[in-house]
């Protein structure tokens, strides 16, 4: 069971870097109001909600204590990024404050995961 939740924690780096990787490719377009939602931003936020979501339930079968008040806010944090990024999608140009958001939200669903034990 280690072997798998670890497989999926790996997955979920990968999504989460999909996201920010996206984001920071974009500092540059942001900067001259011309940033846009990439498709990799897209499939970034989902891989992190489809192993986010794998991850409790392995965690809970192998008996894990879950902290579900971290879980739900991380989740809540994913669901805004996730709405903001597929709504935005097609836009050529996105919102200076809106991109920003979407990238200190992902920040912040980061430094939750890292720091909150």
């Amino acid at each position: 069971m280690d072997v798998l939740i670890h497989l999926f924690v790996g997955l979920h780096i990968i999504g989460i870097a999909a996201l920010l990787g996206g984001f920071l490719t974009q500092m540059k377009a942001m900067g001259q109001g011309a940033a846009r939602f990439v498709p990799g931003m897209l499939h970034g936020a989902l891989t992190m909600l489809v192993t986010g979501v794998v991850l409790v339930g392995l965690n809970q079968a192998d008996h894990h204590h879950i902290n579900t008040i971290k879980i739900g806010i991380k989740l809540a944090l994913l669901i805004v990024i996730l709405g903001l990024v597929y709504v935005k999608r097609d836009e050529e140009k996105i919102d200076k404050g809106m991109f920003g958001l979407v990238g200190l939200l992902t920040t912040a669903n980061i430094f939750i995961a890292v720091l909150w034990t």
